[in-house]
Formats: structure tokens, sequence, C-alpha cells
């Protein structure tokens, strides 16, 4: 059992976008969804470990967000209550957790869930805690919607109910290109608290869509949909934030909660 890692190590924490994203419900406080999540391994934040004297749990990086917001702080402390370990809590007082951000903050890529499932996986391995695949999601999945699929190694999937529950879908990743709005942020909160109050009627509608888009390519289903059919969000995001009408294309398509706009390359 290490008490220091035996060198640095850097890790790669990937974006991801929704090639189409369906709110089909809403379950003891959550929405559950209905989306098929696809990784991108070319754009992603780099983390590691590297010695600190601060006795306490460090976070280096650039973030918009006090400490006790950041999601690797979140991860650290939902995994120290569901799996309590004295040599990873001693090594986590002893190596401040370093983040280097390419990924950018509030563009529905899933930056801060892959850095949260990052921090977990880098944990489990240099502490050698053993825990599997499914422990690790299910501490995930209490930090944010997506973390369980960045731990669950795949590279497209069918992500359904609060983002716990995924099913890989045998493709290969696309190529994408990315759009990103200099000075756009569109708050998650406040993107699906419009959508509630404007477009959660159409649950059901949006519900029976999904089923059917669970079952095509990423690839068929981006030339064959509207942008604002793929992302049920999408419409939240344009009353809320006008500015994206800017970047409206029938072939820029939008992810998560925004503002990021992507699309294939040619």
């Amino acid at each position: 059992m290490h008490t220091q890692a035996p060198k640095k190590i850097v890790y790669k924490a990937p974006a991801k976008v929704n090639i189409f994203l369906k709110i089909v419900g809403w379950e003891a406080g959550y929405h559950l969804i209905n989306s098929r999540f696809m990784r991108v391994d070319s754009l992603y934040d780099s983390i590691w470990f590297e010695p600190s004297d601060a006795g306490r749990f460090e976070i280096v990086g650039e973030f918009d967000c006090p400490m006790e917001d950041n999601t690797i702080y979140k991860a650290y402390k939902a995994l120290m209550t569901a799996h309590p370990h004295k040599e990873a809590l001693r090594f986590l007082k002893t190596h401040r957790v370093v983040v280097y951000k390419n990924i950018p903050a509030f563009a529905g890529l899933g930056g801060g869930s892959s850095n949260a499932a990052t921090f977990l996986m880098m944990v489990n391995k240099t502490l050698e805690m053993g825990l599997t695949m499914e422990e690790m999601m299910e501490v995930g999945k209490s930090v944010g919607a997506d973390v369980p699929f960045f731990l669950s190694g795949q590279t497209s999937a069918n992500v359904t109910g609060i983002g716990d529950i995924i099913q890989g879908f045998d493709e290969a990743p696309l190529d994408l290109e990315f759009i990103f709005p200099e000075g756009i942020k569109c708050s998650t909160a406040e993107v699906y608290r419009n959508f509630r109050k404007n477009y959660a009627k159409a649950m059901p509608k949006f519900a029976e869509d999904a089923e059917k888009l669970a079952t095509l390519p990423s690839r068929k289903i981006l030339q064959e949909f509207a942008p604002e059919f793929l992302n049920d969000l999408y419409p939240a995001a344009l009353k809320l934030c006008p500015e994206l009408y800017e970047y409206k294309d029938p072939e820029h398509f939008f992810s998560g909660s925004g503002s990021t706009h992507f699309k294939v390359k040619a």
C-alpha cells in the first residue's frame, strides 16, 4: 500500500458531448434523461498529484467556484464518507490535486464531472483501495449526473435515469469540431428551471422520441435531425441566453445545457 505516489502520473479527464438529450421525466427532485453520450478524447483536462505541506485537502487550478462547490472536492467528501480509508486521508493531506483546465466551464461538456471521475480513479489506483467500477459509480452519482459515464470507460453509451444507467453503444467515435461562444455562460440550474417552466408538459413525447433515437448510430442521428429536436434543453437555453442565436446553425449541435456547439468534421 502506497503512502505517496512513486512518480508523477498525469491523468487525462476527457470531455463528452450529448448526441441527443431528451428530458423524459421527474422523480424525487431529479430530472430523468435519455441521452447518447460520446466521450471526446481529443479535448481533456490534465490532473495529477504533487507533494504538499498544506496539511489539508487542496486543489490547484483555474476554477470559477469556491472549493466547497468544486466537483473534485465533492468527490473527495463522498468517497471518504462511503469508503473511509486512513491511507487515502493521509495521502490527500500531503499531496495536492493539480488540474490544468482545457475544457471550458459552463460549456455542457462535462468537464467538472470528468474531473471528479478521474480523481476517483486516481485515488483508487494510487492508494490501491480496490474499489470496483460499480462502487466508484455509486459514489460518483452523488457528485454529478455525468460522473458515472466517465467512470464506465465507455466511448459511446445510451445514458438513462439520472445519468446512472449506462448502456454502451457499439460505434466508432466521431471526429468533432467545437464552437465555444465567447462570454456566454449557461447555468445548468437556470436552464433546467426554464425547461420545467416552459417545456416540461412535452416530456411524454420526448420519451417516445428518445426510444427511437437510442437505436440509431450517432452519425445518422446528426445527419437526419435538427439541433432543436435533439436537445430538449436547447430551446430553454435560447430563451435564457438569446445571445446563443448568433451561433444557431443546422449543422451546429448543442451539448448538455450549453453553451458549446459542435459539428462533425467534413
